[in-house]
């Protein structure tokens, strides 16, 4: 007897690139109920685990001490342009959210603190249906 029954659908995996812990443990929490999260503590990590591991959409910090955020993005862009990209920010500086949002092809912009229903808003709306 063979069970005819669909498989439930795949949840969304949710990378979240963030230097501090707190950040990254509050989102992956926030985002949890909905999707699946991974996270990374530095870009170097994050480019490890995109190699590894399929991504529907990272959400990444721009001020890191390494490597900041939109470098990154812009990297991820022309490596795995298929994965959604979105930007936190806690700088207000219209002349680099325009520019990001071009040079990396973002999904969005989000000032920090970021309300985690306002994220969890904007990733299903960049996914595709």
């Amino acid at each position: 007897m063979t069970n005819d029954r669909p498989s439930p659908p795949r949840r969304a995996v949710v990378l979240i690139v963030d230097d501090e812990a707190a950040v990254r443990d509050v989102l992956a929490l926030g985002l949890g109920r909905h999707f699946d999260t991974e996270g990374a503590r530095s870009t170097n990590e994050a480019d490890l685990m995109l190699a590894t591991r399929e991504f529907d959409v990272i959400v990444c910090d721009h001020l890191m001490p390494e490597e900041e955020g939109l470098p990154f993005l812009i990297r991820a862009r022309k490596r795995f342009p298929k994965v959604q990209r979105i930007l936190l920010t806690g700088y207000m500086n219209p002349e680099l959210l325009s520019r990001s949002t071009e040079l990396a092809g973002l999904a969005g912009v989000l000032m920090k603190p970021v309300a985690t229903e306002e994220l969890v808003e904007l990733i299903r709306m960049v996914l595709p249906r």
